[in-house]
């Protein structure tokens, strides 16, 4: 293109030979030169200076009339016309550049500020460009933050997020899969993040983009499925080691009990046999919170006017505690029942009465509150172990020592406590914990160090459904009730199955004992003077407790049958509830609880199905 302009300027000076003679030689090259210099640059303008120096000397002056002067004088003209030609390019490439920058910014300011992520861009002087709402949003901003420093949006920030920005600025990309950045006022905000460096066109560094994704919500979700799983293996490891425990103590305190009707006589004798009645009791009630904790536990849940409930333990609460511990309580008037085991929720208010009392070694106050509390969709959004539904909620507030954050997920773990040795067992919580989630409510709990600590029970409403379970509470020594009938007795362990047997017939009763379910359906086929099947629920084999009574009613409809578990019931109804018309004694018992109970099995009326819903 260059080319073509210096020959047409060379024609046209050709065509004004006749009238300009030899003068004025190169002055047609001058606006090629220039144009040629604008549109291909500073070597276009050298070259098409050369080659209109060539024609205009082989075509014009041929005899060199201008002189060699005239051809210095053209070169140099030439040189300052495509210097100048050379400026005025730069200058409207850099316009232009310029303009596309800034279009280019534009565009990536509106996408930054729509995308659905916390991005932000800044310059080299760490100036906002651009900040996605996503950004503004995840760290609190509530204004523009266009051309703000982000050290003056963040004074807080740390050196260590100021040494990243410092190395992105000089070329070097980083990221964090997980990293915790601490705000002025302590909390802490988990983020996945990046950092890249953005380039103008001149190939330099123009600033940094930031990309950070919060994984605060994330983190929290993970560490409550972490705490749920361990809770649940503790709760089944804790289970599992009642059951056993169970069974050695009913061969304890049922044999303690027996030796010492034996040994009456001698008073000395007699004592050791109570004491050591006294210590497998004491051992029972340890087994209990285990069973509580581990959700495994007999409910008999009943519609509870919490209310009436709470104020009635008033009292007991009174005799209890310290005089310098005053109770308080905020009873809703209009509150709904209900659905939970009373028993075992009077139980739960003592302990954390309890707790709470410990923690004000001064004095101080309790506090028992009762409301209506809805939980939704939102809630659950916040504690995934939660059923969105009507709950009644019980607070049980002290101002006492409070809890340190760092041992407040801890707390419901079994056996964890704060206590001198020899001070708590560290199974109170926990069995608040057991009781609460096994009657498919919720329980939390908020402390601060100095000022206090709330535990709140969320036990489910009572719906128009639920009905009331026959009471089956433990039996004192009395004139014992005895009896002639036959009775089958299903044991594995043997320890158990000689203790049972015995005590049936200190009692009067024929006994058939039987090992497993396959030998006692042996055993039914083959003596028809059965009375009542007196079964282990959990059992080795394909027939536990359940299928062997529903084979045995098959067998002989109307046979009463007895239930009785170590094991606090996994394979009990469904959330450990008791079907109405069903009798089960609990491991360990005592002989005054087998005889009552034997009495009322063969009094009830056969129930239809006694294997729990799958």
């Amino acid at each position: 293109m260059a080319a073509v302009f210096v020959l047409a300027s060379i024609a046209l000076r050709a065509m004004l030979a006749d009238v300009l003679g030899t003068r004025l030689v190169y002055v047609t090259t001058y606006p090629a030169i220039a144009i040629a210099c604008l549109l291909g640059g500073l070597a276009a303008g050298v070259l098409a200076t050369v080659v209109a120096a060539v024609l205009a000397h082989v075509l014009i002056d041929p005899t060199g009339t201008a002189g060699l002067s005239g051809l210095v004088a053209f070169l140099l003209n030439g040189c300052i016309i495509f210097l100048m030609a050379e400026a005025v390019r730069v200058s409207q490439l850099r316009l232009a550049s310029g303009a596309q920058t800034r279009q280019n910014e534009e565009r990536m300011r509106y996408f930054i500020e729509r995308v659905p992520a916390a991005i932000a861009m800044f310059d080299t002087n760490m100036r906002y460009l651009a900040a996605s709402a996503r950004w503004r949003s995840d760290f609190g901003i509530d204004s523009d933050v266009f051309g703000l420093s982000h050290y003056d949006v963040f004074p807080e920030i740390s050196e260590h997020w100021k040494d990243i920005h410092r190395r992105a600025l000089a070329g070097e990309g980083q990221h964090a899969e997980q990293d915790l950045f601490v705000r002025s006022d302590g909390s802490g905000q988990w983020l996945r993040w990046e950092v890249q460096p953005w380039y103008s066109s001149e190939n330099t560094v123009g600033g940094i983009t930031i990309f950070c994704e919060d994984l605060t919500e994330q983190k929290r979700i993970q560490e409550q499925l972490v705490q749920a799983q361990k809770m649940e293996i503790v709760g089944n490891l804790s289970g599992g080691v009642a059951h056993d425990f169970n069974n050695l103590l009913t061969v304890i305190l049922g044999n303690s009990e027996l030796l010492g009707e034996e040994l009456r006589s001698r008073r000395d004798l007699s004592q050791i046999a109570n004491n050591i009645g006294r210590a497998a009791e004491r051992g029972a009630e340890l087994t209990q919170r285990l069973l509580a904790f581990g959700r495994r536990q007999i409910l008999r849940p009943v519609e509870v006017d919490c209310d009436r409930l709470l104020g009635g333990l008033h009292k007991l609460l009174r005799r209890t505690l310290r005089s310098n511990i005053e109770i308080s309580t905020n009873f809703d008037p209009n509150l709904p029942p209900a659905f939970a085991d009373p028993v075992q929720l009077e139980t739960a208010v003592l302990n954390l009465a309890l707790n709470a009392q410990d923690a004000m070694p001064a004095g101080g106050r309790m506090t028992i509150t009762t409301s209506a509390a809805p939980l939704d969709a939102h809630y659950q959004s916040l504690d995934t172990d939660v059923r969105p539904g009507e709950y009644v909620l019980i607070s049980v507030t002290d101002n006492g020592e409070g809890i340190a954050k760092d041992i407040l997920a801890r707390v419901f773990e079994p056996f964890f406590t704060t206590k001198e040795v020899g001070k708590g067992s560290g199974l109170g919580l926990s069995m608040v914990y057991g009781f609460v989630k096994q009657s498919n409510g919720h329980v939390s709990i908020y402390s601060e160090p100095g000022l206090g600590t709330t535990v709140r029970m969320y036990l489910p409403q009572a719906t128009a459904g639920t009905s009331a379970r026959p009471d089956q509470t433990r039996i004192e020594d009395a004139a014992l009730p005895k009896g002639k009938e036959t009775v089958l007795v299903v044991e594995d362990d043997p320890f158990v199955r000689s203790y049972v047997v015995t005590s049936l017939a200190s009692l009067g009763y024929a006994v058939v004992a039987a090992v497993d379910g396959n030998e006692a359906l042996q055993k039914l086929r083959a003596d028809a003077q059965i009375d009542l099947l007196f079964t282990d629920i959990v059992m080795p084999g394909p027939v536990n407790g359940w299928k062997l009574a529903d084979l045995a009613q098959e067998m002989r409809p109307g046979l009463p049958v007895l239930l009785t578990s170590g094991y606090a019931m996994e394979t009990l109804i469904e959330q450990g509830s008791l079907r109405a018309g069903l009798v089960v004694l609990t491991k360990p018992y005592r002989l005054a609880d087998l005889a009552h109970r034997l009495r009322e099995a063969l009094a009830a009326s056969p129930v239809a199905s006694l294997q729990p819903a799958q």
